[in-house]
């Protein structure tokens, strides 16, 4: 058929040359103007192939060809495929494929034929385009867009319903009839699913129920040339079945059984029931209701938005000794489920619920809540405003103990008994606080007779009535002035008042004032004010800068008060248009309080005395460091120097570790010393007077080294040396110092206590007069 087609489209091609090609010939003449004008054309036309021919290469596509006569014309075509794919034979003009084509890649061809005098190349003809087109064949198989597509359906659909829509592609003609012609069918899955011819898979069932099977997967497949058995391919499709509320829900168990305190608060949780419900989550909306039972008004039900479950709260107080124990039944339902998929047969979900109060110990329970009282202001008389009650709600009915817990305003206003009675321990003042509360404490007395640690309250509110007891007092906004030279009438300030006590609508106040002998007149504006007015006129600042008027007030209470005030006004100078330009400052009164005063004195009185002791402790120390100075070396300090010397002395210059003209005033003058205790021991001066001479002083250092040797609690001390004799057994007599204090020199030491604190001891002991006394 096709090679007929070709052999019908070459014999036709004169009459439908190109033309183009046909001006082109008919301008074309020789350079010869007496040659007759010959009409030369193309003759050839639209070139076709079929795809994928399966005989051998090349495969001829057809002939070009030229009304040209000429031997030496030669037939060449040019394109992006020519002398590639497409090559043509040179005389004959004859076309070739040398590659089978696909037309899938590729449909058309362009190219363009060429006739030239292969002597010199010159174009016998212009160049004139053609299109070679590849005829299609049914080759290639429908393929899916997608291996696996995705669809959904709400459950309980009517057949029909449409779920998703698969496509497949054929990359054959579609202008040839059957080539890319696609038609579906479901090969599993085909029971639930079925696919028309434009890919749409719509449900063949209309039970497809969610809670049996949620997901379904089916595969189509897809083919052309209807009524034909070539080639297919194939997709799987996964259809999920969405959810719709046609589930009621069902309690777990038959019965709950639930035990509370009696203290429960009103709306505390008691228990939960549980319930099932097959539909997602997004479709549970389970209400829960009382069936049958008794008490239902005291609790309710409650359900849990995100669990699904029914709260159980009581809705007034529970009290075991009324009733210890609740029974009733009730019922799951939900008001959104879809009747028209509703499954009938079902059952109603009905469970009975027990509730079982416990006793606890309960604090006391008030008569009454709250309690108010009235009291007038400032009545002495009054002492008992009422009482408070509560009792034991308890089987035990103990004894109650009232306590005041808080007070507003804070302050002991009012007292509170134990036995509950509500007392005043003084007047109340309303301008102080026009109401008290208090919170009184209710606890039960044990058996031991301590108190409960569980106890009640109750708000007591006291009302003080109002008493006028209180003068109105005098505002104004700004200080008074008034110009010197101000007109008779002249409006200088408007006066109100304030009062402490309450006032009543038809309260007004009324003004006065003290004295008519002045330059000022009040006016009433019968609206609780007045006017202060100037009363004759031009005042003398010479005279007075400064008038204070007195204003009484007076309220219409009963009994009525009233009060005096005074206005101080001050008369200032004024421009032409009345505007003040000059007023004395006034001088403001600066006051101290009785407790500031208090306070000023004892801070006063308290740095006097501080200072007072101060200055007493430094004079007492000062007279104690001149004692000490005047006694000079103390007797503790000689006694040490006496028994805790432990050196083997170094002559004259011993005098500087201690003062031994102390030895020789004792040896001399036979002073007693003072028994003074040692670090060691108590140590005991030999009784009687010490005279000079040897023989004293030796027995009194044999009496010290006896004493040390028998005291068993005394450390050794060998090294004990008294430097009051070098010994009477001696030749060279002493070669001490000790005695040269009562030496009989004339020379004068006292220029020893120029040479500096080195040598003070030698000034003190050579340059003291003969007659001078130690004292110790």
């Amino acid at each position: 058929m096709n090679h007929l087609i070709l052999l019908f489209s070459l014999f036709l091609a004169p009459a439908f040359a190109d033309k183009e090609s046909q001006k082109t010939n008919q301008n074309f003449s020789s350079n010869n103007a007496s040659h007759k004008r010959l009409k030369r054309d193309w003759i050839w036309n639209q070139m076709h192939i079929k795809e994928e021919i399966d005989t051998p290469l090349p495969h001829h596509v057809g002939k070009i060809t030229s009304s040209v006569r000429n031997n030496n014309a030669k037939y060449i075509i040019e394109g992006e495929y020519a002398n590639t794919i497409f090559k043509v034979e040179e005389t004959s003009g004859d076309v070739y494929a040398f590659e089978r084509l696909d037309r899938e890649k590729k449909a058309e061809y362009e190219l363009t034929a060429l006739i030239i005098d292969r002597r010199n190349n010159q174009s016998l003809e212009p160049p004139s385009k053609f299109i070679i087109k590849v005829y299609d064949i049914n080759d290639n198989v429908p393929v899916f867009v997608q291996k696996v597509f995705n669809g959904s359906v709400p459950e309980m659909s009517p057949v029909g319903t449409s779920v998703t829509k698969v496509t497949a592609v054929d990359a054959d003609d579609p202008t040839v009839t059957g080539h890319a012609t696609v038609t579906y069918q479901v090969i599993k899955g085909d029971e639930y699913f079925t696919v028309d011819d434009s890919g749409v898979i719509s449900t063949t069932r209309a039970d497809l129920d969610r809670e049996n099977q949620s997901t379904y997967e089916i595969i189509v497949k897809a083919k052309d040339a209807p009524g034909s058995s070539g080639d297919s391919s194939t997709a799987t499709v996964i259809i999920t079945l969405t959810d719709i509320n046609d589930n009621f829900p069902v309690f777990k168990h038959p019965s709950f059984h639930f035990k509370v305190p009696e203290n429960i608060s009103v709306g505390g949780e008691v228990g939960r029931v549980k319930v099932e419900d097959v539909d997602e989550p997004q479709h549970r909306n389970t209400k829960y209701s009382f069936v049958r039972g008794d008490y239902r008004d005291t609790f309710e039900i409650v359900a849990n938005p995100f669990t699904n479950e029914g709260i159980i709260r009581p809705k007034k107080p529970l009290d075991f000794e009324k009733v210890a124990e609740y029974r009733f039944d009730i019922e799951a339902t939900d008001p959104t489920v879809d009747l028209r998929y509703f499954k009938s047969g079902g059952s109603r979900s009905i469970s009975t619920v027990t509730i079982e109060v416990t006793d606890v110990d309960e604090p006391p329970v008030f008569t009454k809540l709250p309690y108010e009282f009235k009291v007038r202001e400032n009545d002495p008389e009054i002492r008992t405003l009422g009482s408070v009650w509560a009792h034991d709600p308890d089987a035990a009915k103990r004894k109650i103990r009232f306590i005041r817990r808080r007070a507003s305003p804070n302050g002991d206003y009012i007292r509170v008994s134990d036995t509950g009675i509500i007392q005043l321990p003084k007047p109340l003042d309303r301008e102080f606080s026009s109401s008290y509360n208090i919170t009184v404490a209710a606890q039960e007395i044990l058996e031991d007779g301590h108190l409960s640690d569980r106890e009640s309250h109750a708000q007591v509110h006291v009302i003080v009535t109002d008493e006028n007891d209180n003068a109105p007092e005098l505002v104004y906004p700004e200080e008074p002035r008034v110009c010197e030279n101000a007109a008779p009438g002249k409006v200088i300030i408007r006066i109100s008042a304030t009062d402490k006590d309450e006032i009543s609508p038809r309260g007004f106040f009324k003004y006065s004032l003290a004295t008519e002998d002045s330059n000022f007149s009040l006016v009433e504006n019968y609206d609780n004010t007045a006017n202060i007015t100037v009363k004759y006129g031009q005042f003398n600042r010479e005279l007075a800068k400064i008038h204070y008027l007195p204003v009484i007030i007076s309220d219409n209470g009963d009994p009525e008060l009233s009060s005096t005030n005074t206005l101080v006004i001050s008369v200032c100078k004024c421009n032409e248009k009345g505007n003040f330009t000059f007023c004395e400052e006034r001088a403001e009164q600066v006051g101290v309080s009785i407790q500031a005063l208090v306070a000023i004195f004892i801070c006063i009185f308290t740095i006097i005395a501080f200072f007072a002791v101060i200055t007493l402790l430094i004079l007492l120390r000062k007279r104690h460091k001149k004692d000490l100075s005047g006694l000079g070396r103390n007797v503790a300090e000689i006694h040490e120097q006496l028994v805790t010397y432990d050196e083997e002395g170094g002559g004259e210059m011993d005098t500087t570790s201690y003062d031994v003209s102390v030895l020789n005033s004792v040896r001399k003058n036979g002073i007693k010393l003072e028994a003074v205790p040692s670090p060691y021991a108590q140590v005991q001066k030999p009784p009687g007077n010490i005279t000079s001479g040897a023989g004293e002083m030796e027995m009194m250092i044999e009496v010290k080294k006896d004493e040390a040797d028998n005291d068993r609690d005394l450390l050794p001390y060998d090294t004990l040396h008294i430097y009051g004799y070098e010994g009477a057994e001696s030749t060279a007599e002493s070669l001490s110092s000790l005695e040269s204090g009562s030496s009989d020199s004339d020379i004068d030491y006292d220029f020893l206590n120029d040479w500096g604190p080195r040598f003070k001891m030698l000034a003190e002991l050579y340059g003291s007069e003969p007659s001078e006394d130690f004292v110790y």
